[in-house]
């Protein structure tokens, strides 16, 4: 690999004005600026890491805490998340910070990794309504953004998806079908993105007169251990009428619901319908489960993708409300739902 002096010579100038075109310094010329990022390129020249934070005062780290009380690790969702995170900014030259909070220390946490200057900006995940973290880092105006968006006209940067819009269509498709006892299984409580399908689900029924049982909407975490349990559950009948649709949070749910379904003898997209959101999960492609799963539609790489090149730019100075995106999510319909049976239409 070239060196700095290696390439101030090739260049026929001082490694300090180098340095400088290289960190975006104000006081050198763009045409000189282009000239030595051209042939930095061409060169293979790479800044050693320590000089390019003593040249600017910048780690070249971003950070995410992630909350130790699950192991998110083992999370479909999150690595592929987190994968889209990691190419992104290995794109743009930074490097990725990963540490965990046990249950309540999340803001302490954050508080002393910026404290301790080891990073340049952090990706918060999985907001809250209430967010303690987003409100203190916006009161130190720290660099971050956030994977979700909490309330309407907020001023940080964020990447979301249409998730009332997404559920809003998945429901009145459901009823559209015929079905009246549509059930509910959601991510936990409290979290942004579930509130936001929930209102959708409810606003959705509501405007046709159907009442849904607060039993049946329930939250917890996306497994297909928490899908199979509430869902065997529902059609056990201990509960009263069974669910004759469901609609899912996670396609990790759905399986769920569609093993506690064969368990109970029901034919899905017959008996019972079953929609999901897909994250577009590595080895889980909804299109291929022994009957092709009806979904509401986005990869979840792509928002660790965005989020990258966000950051990156509030880092750079960029104003937070002009790194806004809200996705539009694709509905697809396949053999999972089906007309409500004949019973489908009674209410509960």
């Amino acid at each position: 690999m070239t060196t700095l002096r290696e390439l101030a010579t090739h260049l026929g100038l001082s490694p300090a004005t180098v340095s400088r075109a290289l960190n975006g310094f104000p006081e050198v010329g763009e045409k000189t600026r282009i000239r030595v990022v051209e042939a930095a390129k061409a060169l293979n020249y790479r800044p050693n890491t320590s000089a390019r934070r003593l040249a600017t005062g910048k780690s070249g780290m971003v950070g995410i805490i992630f909350r130790a009380a699950r192991n998110l690790l083992v999370d479909p969702h999150f690595v592929e998340y987190l994968a889209g995170l990691s190419m992104g900014l290995a794109e743009r030259e930074l490097d990725l910070i990963l540490r965990h909070a046990p249950p309540g220390a999340q803001l302490a946490s954050y508080q002393r990794l910026i404290a301790s200057g080891a990073v340049d900006g952090l990706v918060v995940s999985a907001p809250e309504v209430d967010d303690r973290r987003i409100a203190m880092l916006t009161e130190r105006d720290f660099p971050f953004v956030v994977h979700g968006q909490v309330g309407e006209n907020v001023t940080y940067g964020f990447y979301d998806i249409d998730n009332h819009g997404a559920f809003s269509r998945a429901t009145e498709l459901l009823i559209a079908l015929g079905h009246r006892r549509i059930a509910l299984l959601n991510g936990s409580a409290g979290l942004a993105f579930a509130v936001q399908r929930e209102a959708a689900f409810r606003t959705t029924l509501a405007a046709r007169g159907i009442h849904v049982p607060a039993r049946f909407v329930s939250h917890s975490d996306m497994s297909e251990d928490a899908g199979y349990n509430q869902a065997a559950k529902w059609l056990s009948g201990l509960h009263g009428l069974a669910p004759t649709a469901f609609l899912c949070s996670s396609t990790l749910m759905a399986i769920g619901v569609m093993r506690a379904a064969g368990e109970a003898g029901l034919e899905i997209g017959k008996d019972i319908s079953i929609i999901a959101h897909d994250d577009v999960l590595p080895h889980l492609r909804s299109e291929h489960f022994s009957t092709p799963l009806t979904v509401t539609r986005v990869p979840i790489r792509e928002a660790g993708l965005a989020l990258a090149e966000m950051i990156h730019k509030r880092i750079g100075g960029a104003a937070p409300k002009s790194l806004q995106k809200t996705a539009n999510v694709d509905l697809i319909v396949r053999n999972s739902t089906g007309a409500a049976p004949q019973d489908g239409g009674r209410s509960w």
